[in-house]
């Protein structure tokens, strides 16, 4: 058990955000333990063939629950609308004393490279970040990030109603609020107190669950805890046998689907959950093969659909 301090100042600063790189690094950990984590075993057993694991970076800085997970890999999320490209550049720019302190508490020397030169290993390790969320988590961010969102509403209105502290009794069992102090039944949580010019960064997680999972590190500390839901969010899946995902892939068949009107590459990445390269990557295919048409109004890039994409939606999306 741990104790942090809040100041006055702490507790009214207290702010919900969303974030790719906590599903990532949350989701490699279940993967890293699926035994432990049945109510996401439906994902798990879909995910694991098509992810490397095994000798990867990422792989190796996230080891199986309760050990210590690097608090670098997880900067404070900025706000409530994720993405990936922008939590890899803060990632990617993390000062190397920073890596080292951390991996220094992680002690393994399967990530010894990273230790030696962190500005190439950051980088490298954002590149099997974005593999690994084309893999594992695209296809489902959409139906995550859905359910998060709800997370985030949910709590936003306990805080309001009935102030910080009913908000934090009501995150977790293992959290609890008493007076001006937060106490996290958790092995690896440091922070002495939150000071006055930050506050708790509470971030609702899917694959977090069953457990909270804290960083104390850097100006902001934060929380990530559970949504509620989960027990239901793996229940409807997309069907793998529909005809047009089936022939170009559910990434590119949920592009399609979503663009009723011209849209840049931006908002798509955001309705999809794709990382913004990612999409692009998609439209370029979909473009070639005559189904989107894109044209730039004023600094924006939008993108449409063809009327044979049209007719394919309509025969196997509509």
């Amino acid at each position: 058990m741990v104790a942090i301090g809040f100041s006055a100042g702490g507790v009214a600063r207290i702010r919900f955000a969303v974030s790719c790189l906590w599903e990532v690094v949350a989701s490699v950990r279940v993967l890293r333990g699926a035994g432990t984590h049945v109510m996401h075993s439906s994902w798990v057993n879909r995910v694991r063939p098509r992810v490397a694991g095994g000798n990867s970076l990422l792989w190796n800085l996230i080891p199986p629950a309760p050990d210590y997970l690097p608090d670098f890999l997880t900067p404070p999320p900025l706000g409530l609308t994720p993405d990936l490209d922008a939590e890899l550049a803060v990632l990617t720019a993390t000062a190397p004393d920073v890596v080292r302190a951390h991996l220094d508490l992680y002690g393994s020397p399967l990530v010894g490279d990273l230790y030696a030169d962190p500005e190439a290993g950051l980088r490298l390790l954002a590149d099997e970040i974005a593999a690994y969320w084309e893999s594992a988590l695209a296809d489902d961010w959409p139906r995550i990030v859905a359910l998060l969102d709800a997370e985030v509403f949910r709590g936003s209105r306990l805080l309001a109603e009935n102030g910080a502290g009913e908000l934090l009794n009501d995150l977790h069992d293992t959290v609890h609020w008493d007076g001006d102090t937060l106490s996290i039944a958790q092995r690896h949580c440091t922070a002495a107190q939150v000071p006055d010019g930050s506050g708790l960064v509470l971030v609702p997680s899917v694959f977090v669950w069953p457990s909270v999972l804290s960083v104390s590190a850097g100006e902001s500390p934060q929380l990530a805890y559970p949504a509620r839901g989960i027990a239901t969010l793996w229940a409807d899946p997309p069907d793998p046998t529909d005809p047009l995902s089936a022939v170009l892939g559910r990434s590119r068949a949920r592009l399609l689907a979503e663009m009723d009107t011209p849209t840049s590459t931006t908002e798509l990445a955001r309705r999809t959950g794709m990382s913004a390269g990612g999409a692009s990557q998609h439209l370029a295919a979909l473009r070639a093969a005559g189904l989107v048409t894109s044209h730039r109004q004023g600094k924006r890039v939008l993108s449409a659909r063809t009327t044979l994409a049209d007719a394919l939606l309509s025969r196997g999306l509509g």
